[in-house]
């Protein structure tokens, strides 16, 4: 039997739509949370946008950089750019 996540796609697959994003339930410690929402919101970034860069990072540093897109800017797509 092959191994599947919670959305039920299959476990390293590489076949995705273009600008789609994995979806997640992440539970933290407040304190933690409260931590990441103040340095998002010194960067204008949203929590999750945070947490995404500093993953990026981390998995940078460790020599595991899964070659992923770039990241979307920041702000508000301008109303004449399609996804």
């Amino acid at each position: 039997m092959s191994e599947t996540s919670a959305g039920g796609d299959p476990g390293g697959s590489s076949t995705r739509k273009p600008g789609a994003r994995k979806q997640l339930l992440l539970r933290m410690d407040p304190a933690v949370h409260e931590a990441v929402a103040r340095w998002a919101a010194d960067d204008l970034r949203s929590v999750n946008a945070q947490i995404e860069v500093v993953l990026r990072r981390a998995l940078a540093e460790a020599g595991r950089d899964p070659g992923a897109g770039p990241m979307r800017g920041r702000g508000r797509p301008r109303a004449d750019q399609h996804d």
